[in-house]
């Protein structure tokens, strides 16, 4: 684990993002894109977003600068209007149609800033049946497929956190739409809305496996497939003591390594064979339990059969590996994931930490130039 101490540049360095807070996938596309050096203004509502995590530690606001504005005053949207006008990016996380109600949607913002790109970030997306009906991560990535995937096949489907829909589904596809139209906004001049829909995004993510679905080479259900735990040698491993090892020794060179380290040379062909995968599974389960985990690293390190110890979030920052390399980095007393990916010639870093509500409304004014920003709202 690294300090961080020397701010980044990044290489999108003089791009400016305005977000108007939400929670889940906006704000953490929101500090990708201000990790990658943007200026990210946070506009801030009166009182907060209403969750329970002191603003101190949601990591998902570092790099920003944040502003109060209450968009339902007599005001409120001039204000928001004011610094479209001066962002390349914005981005919101409403249900559709509550943007244009607050007088801040797509065609209010193109009106003072025809350049500008419009992500907007929902579960349902902006149209269709479900458009106007809540959810969260689990209900977008039920509907997808993608959650039925997952898990023991004889229990429920396993929940992923909220890595898979709001992240990896919502998130990474906001950052990647909106930069794709700030590429065509720069080249032809004319703006755009980028509408990310978890829904979509997660069933993108599945493409890969739609077509082994369409090739035979998938059955659609849980445990059965390669990938998804159905593999004897694709899965994880309870230890002696009562923690886990994962095994992805896919190729067969690398299987060959694996049944000779855990000593189960006996199941050198059982590889292709799924009429003895049963067996297969009990003698390398049987062998894990025989050892502690961190016995079966030692034992596994310096080889290439694809095993690895799964650690707790607390551990991780302390792996030799993600150590050496910076994975992981403390800034203002919080550990946290350094900035991902890396760049050669414009490195990234956690810059500052959480933008605290409305702490910055003064120097946002004057970067931006929008000295309105700073007079009274309640009037």
């Amino acid at each position: 684990m690294t300090t961080a101490t020397t701010p980044g540049q990044g290489p999108l360095t003089g791009v400016r993002v305005l977000e108007l807070a939400g929670i889940g996938p906006g704000p953490f596309a929101a500090m990708l894109l201000a990790d990658l050096g943007a200026d990210v203004v946070r506009v801030d509502r009166p009182g907060g977003p209403g969750l329970a995590i002191d603003p101190a530690y949601d990591v998902t606001n570092r790099n920003k600068r944040s502003v109060i504005v209450d968009l339902k005053a007599p005001d409120g949207a001039a204000r928001v209007l004011d610094l479209a006008a001066h962002a390349d990016i914005l981005v919101e996380g409403y249900r559709p149609g509550v943007a244009e109600r607050l007088g801040v949607g797509p065609e209010a913002c193109h009106a003072r800033n025809p350049k500008l790109v419009y992500g907007r970030m929902t579960g349902w997306g902006q149209d269709g049946p479900l458009a106007q009906r809540a959810g969260h991560d689990i209900a977008y990535i039920a509907l997808t497929g993608t959650l039925g995937m997952i898990g023991d096949p004889d229990a429920p489907p396993a929940v992923p956190a909220n890595l898979l829909g709001d992240y990896a589904g919502g998130s990474l596809y906001l950052v990647v739409g909106v930069l794709a139209a700030l590429h065509h906004a720069r080249v032809t001049g004319a703006g755009q809305v980028v509408d990310a829909a978890i829904v979509d995004g997660t069933s993108h993510l599945a493409a890969m496996i739609h077509g082994m679905v369409a090739a035979g080479g998938w059955q659609d259900r849980r445990g059965a497939n390669l990938l998804d735990g159905g593999c004897p040698y694709y899965g994880t491993y309870e230890t002696a003591d009562g923690r886990y090892m994962a095994v992805g020794a896919l190729e067969p060179q690398f299987y060959d390594e694996f049944v000779r380290v855990l000593g189960i040379p006996e199941h050198a062909d059982a590889r292709k064979d799924w009429t003895r995968w049963g067996e297969l599974r009990a003698a390398v389960a049987a062998r894990f339990k025989s050892r502690t985990r961190d016995e079966w690293t030692a034992a596994f390190d310096g080889t290439d059969a694809c095993v690895a110890p799964v650690l707790s979030l607390a551990e991780a920052p302390h792996h030799p590996h993600l150590a050496a390399r910076g994975t992981f980095t403390d800034h203002g007393g919080i550990t946290q994931p350094a900035p991902a990916p890396r760049f050669s010639a414009t490195p990234t870093a956690v810059r500052t930490g959480p933008a605290r509500p409305g702490a910055d409304t003064a120097d946002v004014a004057r970067d931006w130039d929008v000295p309105d920003l700073i007079k009274d709202q309640s009037r």
